[in-house]
């Protein structure tokens, strides 16, 4: 058991109060506050920081006979010992250091106002503005260096017979593209031109809903400075993660089994009267972003539609726009045709078939430029010949450069507007509940208010990446969090259903079918995953435990990151191409040693007694099976870490730590503690 650190408050009564938070190892960490009677002696502050005492309620999995509970420690009079729970998801109170209103002149009110009103509330606003257009580039370079891939991927003729294989590619294929809305228009394209039937299109979108939330996944990263803002932000970009794997492990079955879905959507489909609209082409957020994006760089998107469809000619074609303005040519002319006419050698004979050459009228139609684009790489491109994928790491840098410095700035700026009362009225607005009994309501509100702000943005990976940095900095709760993502996921399933009343004539039904997919398996999805109480804290606690693992070991965002958005879908997709036998053998053995160790934990905090001796922890196992540490020691050695955290310690912390030992010094008798430990303080 190690101790964390304590501070003393003496008071003119003659009694202290001393907190100490003790770390127990396996992540439970609680504050246990000390008070000396009125009269008693000085507290043994050694005896605590070597750990001689214990708390009143141990958590069921410690079990240590050498302490006892309610341990006097050094004082003639018993003292009081309690538990108090260090809750790290309690949102931080942001109170205001300034000066308070009203001390100040009237030039000084007016100034605040000023500056806090009109100032700062245009630079957020510009800001964010920044931030969704470094997403939008983010977008265009994952296009650049995967957007064939994904194009190809989608249009390989396993997918339409491998369910399994096609969810991995929604998600390989959303995660190349940086857009769920961009791989569900091209399914929506293949299955209107009926490359793709409605039925086999249905796992990509499972899969393109998984890959959408990579991005504030990513965004989440950029939080890492600060490792309670971290835990909190890790986790709000993650709860998106849980919900949509979760949905897909319970709703894919079901559709390959009963197709659930198909069925649903056709019955609908079939009920409606159809017409088609080609000229549909709603652009809301883009109205605003494109002007600034497009100075920047193009990239044609349908390019990596003809490529899913499969035009080979598209291969060999550039992913970076070259004429902005182009007219169809249209020239007639005559030619000599050769075809098969019905003719008899005289009247009176049989007719035959015969190879004729006949001159005839023909029209070619051919794609004249007039004007080429302008924007910022196009030389780079077109004059200097740089390849797509060079062009893609070139704008993959710059995207990743304004994002964090944006996301910086928005939290810096975030921590300055949100304090005292203003804060205290956001938090009650954003996470407080209806009165009464309609409080069950306030879920579905933020759901249709997710909805409502996707619908605008026409993207859930814009709308929970700008969400994410608001968990971070404590004013969102992961609870409201939970419900504004549910709502992203049906808002982005309009971007799907205007692709597809873009279709014509014949094709419409189809393409609206699948889109009608995609809107009814997120629904389905929150059906099963919030309404119930019980069922809603699913997602939320796995989000925890992971906010709570990337708080610990930081690194551990970015292992997540890869083994959930890249090796695992790689490895099934690999499985799944070597044959359903190999699948499900592999499939088979790590879902029994996966609902053994769920099952087997759960007994291990509720019925301990049940289990054998030796299964009551997982210590028999070797330390690498059932902990991160020696991944984190090996990872921490590599990357130089420990040298880091050993030896160039941030000045600040430094300087904080100095003056909290030399405070607790003083406030304790000249006792000195001996470590630089984190301190928590509370007054009896």
């Amino acid at each position: 058991m190690e101790n964390k650190g304590f501070s003393g408050e003496r008071k003119s009564q003659g009694t202290s109060s001393i907190s100490v938070q003790v770390d127990l190892g396996d992540d439970d960490d609680y504050i246990v506050r000390y008070t000396k009677p009125p009269g008693g002696l000085r507290p043994d502050v050694d005896g605590i920081q070597n750990g001689s005492f214990q708390h009143l309620e141990p958590p069921p999995a410690y079990d240590d006979p050498a302490h006892t509970d309610g341990q006097t420690v050094g004082a003639t009079e018993p003292e009081k010992v309690e538990k108090v729970v260090d809750d790290p998801w309690a949102l931080p109170e942001l109170k205001y250091t300034g000066k308070p209103w009203s001390e100040l002149t009237g030039s000084q009110k007016a100034w605040r106002v000023i500056r806090d009103g009109v100032i700062k509330v245009a630079l957020l606003l510009g800001l964010l503005y920044l931030f969704i257009c470094s997403l939008d580039f983010l977008s265009s370079a994952f296009r650049l260096l995967g957007g064939k891939t994904a194009g190809e991927a989608i249009g390989s003729s396993i997918v339409a017979t491998n369910p399994i294989c096609g969810l991995m590619v929604g998600v390989l294929a959303t995660v190349l593209v940086q857009s769920s809305s961009t791989t569900t228009s091209i399914v929506v394209s293949m299955v209107a031109s009926g490359i793709l039937q409605v039925r086999p299109a249905i796992p990509i979108i499972m899969g393109a809903n998984i890959g959408t939330s990579v991005t504030n996944t990513i965004v989440a990263l950029f939080q890492a400075g600060d490792r309670q803002e971290f835990r909190r932000a890790f986790a709000g970009a993650t709860v998106h993660d849980m919900f949509n794997w979760l949905s897909v492990i319970v709703l894919l079955p079901v559709e390959i089994i009963s197709g659930y879905l198909f069925r649903l959507t056709k019955a609908i489909t079939d009920s409606l009267h159809l017409q088609s609209n080609e000229d549909v082409d709603v652009e809301l957020l883009k109205v605003i972003t494109k002007p600034f994006t497009s100075l920047i760089i193009q990239v044609d998107k349908k390019v990596i539609t003809k490529i899913a469809e499969g035009d080979e000619s598209a291969l060999s074609k550039s992913l970076v726009k070259h004429y902005c303005e182009t007219v169809d040519d249209v020239t007639t002319f005559l030619d000599n045709v050769t075809e098969l006419v019905n003719t008899t050698s005289a009247p009176g004979e049989p007719l035959e078939l015969k190879n004729m050459t006949l001159l005839k009228n023909m029209t070619k139609t051919e794609t004249v430029p007039v004007e080429a684009c302008h924007f910022l790489f196009y030389d780079l491109k077109w004059k200097y010949n740089w390849t797509d994928s060079q062009l893609g790491v070139l704008i993959l840098i710059l995207a990743l450069l304004i994002l964090c410095i944006c996301l910086v700035c928005i939290v810096k700026l975030l921590h300055s507007l949100l304090k005292g009362q203003i804060a205290v009225i956001t938090k009650k607005v954003i996470n407080s509940d209806f009165p009464g009994r309609l409080s069950f309501l306030s879920g579905y509100v933020a759901i249709l208010v997710g909805a409502g702000l996707t619908m605008v943005l026409q993207s859930s990976s814009i709308f929970t990446s700008a969400m994410t940095p608001l968990v971070g900095v404590g004013v969102v709760t992961v609870e409201r969090m939970y419900p504004f993502t549910l709502g992203a996921n049906i808002g982005t399933t309009f971007t799907a259903i205007l692709a597809a009343l873009a279709s014509s004539g014949g094709k419409l039904r189809a393409a609206l079918q699948i889109a009608f997919c995609h809107l009814f398996f997120n629904i389905t999805g929150i059906v099963i995953w919030y309404p119930i109480p019980h069922m809603r804290k699913v997602p939320i606690y796995l989000a925890k435990v992971n906010g709570n693992t990337t708080a610990k070991y930081r690194w551990f965002a970015i292992f997540y990151l890869f083994i959930m958005f890249f090796i695992f879908p790689a490895a099934i997709f690999g499985l799944s191409v070597a044959g359903w036998p190999y699948l499900g053998a592999v499939g088979i053995l790590f879902l029994l040693v996966f609902i053994f160790i769920i099952v087997v934990n759960v007994l291990q905090r509720k019925r301990p007694r049940i289990l054998p001796e030796k299964l009551r922890n997982w210590n028999f196992l070797p330390l690498w099976l059932h902990s991160l540490e020696p991944m984190d020691r090996v990872i921490t050695t590599v990357l130089g870490l420990r040298f880091c955290q050993k030896y160039c310690a941030c000045q600040k912390c430094k300087s904080d730590d100095d003056a909290l030992v030399q405070q607790n010094h003083t406030e304790n008798g000249g006792i000195d503690l001996h470590s630089r430990t984190s301190v928590a303080k509370n007054e009896n």
